[in-house]
């Protein structure tokens, strides 16, 4: 009997491990997550930290949202032996920050830790995830509770490190390198990330398929948990994971 591979959630920017009781359809699957480094400043040593925390694990499919999209694409493309399949939820192959407004932000972000850092660079970047969906969710999403989650989940340091992560990273000429299934969820809107960046990562990797989720935006993995769980299972099925 063939065994099932191994879900390993790959956390978004925030770095907190994923809440793998809310993915009602994909109970009966093995699932584990984890914590994002906060030290971590460049995405092949991020991508060197998941691999060493999937070593264990004979197959596996990396479920990356938003940074950690990008994050389980540096590994993907790698082609690990043990990878047997890819989601991507609001993901990129390279940086989204292209407004005036977030590239400021993001110069200024390292020099101002604390109140400022709290109140006003994690409020400003919980705007860029909001969408005209939220509200109506399967759980009710908003700003407040983005900034909410943030601040208790993303020290100072750590937002600085990811954000010089994606600052020149590019993964578009490397996407051809993945070879396994793959699926891409994209949100109705996604003012954050924007609508080219899914048409790069379906252009650049063989084969993959796009589900978009109406009525979802960016935070569509905290909004809609079990829209997105079943999407997951339904492609985990088609794909004979």
């Amino acid at each position: 009997m063939k065994t099932e591979p191994t879900l390993v959630m790959i956390p978004c920017f925030a770095g907190a491990p994923w809440q793998l009781n809310q993915l009602t359809y994909l109970q009966s699957r093995p699932m584990r997550t984890l914590r994002l480094p906060d030290d971590v400043c460049n995405l092949e040593t991020l991508a060197d930290f998941i691999a060493d925390q999937v070593k264990d694990l004979e197959s596996y499919v990396l479920v990356g949202d938003s940074y950690g999209a990008v994050s389980s694409i540096a590994v993907a493309t790698r082609q690990p032996k043990g990878l047997k399949g890819l989601v991507l939820s609001g993901g990129f192959a390279r940086s989204p920050i292209t407004s005036p407004l977030l590239k400021t932000l993001a110069a200024l972000a390292p020099f101002f830790p604390g109140p400022f850092y709290r109140q006003t660079t994690l409020r400003v970047h919980a705007a860029q995830l909001a969408s005209s969906f939220d509200k109506k969710g399967e759980i009710p999403w908003s700003t407040g509770k983005s900034h909410a989650f943030f601040v208790k989940e993303t020290p100072h340091k750590a937002y600085v490190n990811r954000l010089r992560s994606i600052e020149k990273v590019d993964y578009t000429a490397l996407l051809k390198k993945i070879e396994v299934p793959t699926l891409i969820l994209t949100p109705e809107e996604d003012k954050l990330i924007g609508e080219e960046a899914a048409g790069i990562l379906l252009k650049g990797i063989k084969g993959s398929q796009e589900v978009i989720m109406p009525r979802t935006g960016h935070m569509l993995r905290f909004s809609h948990p079990g829209a997105y769980s079943l999407e997951i299972r339904k492609f985990l099925e088609r794909a004979s994971l």
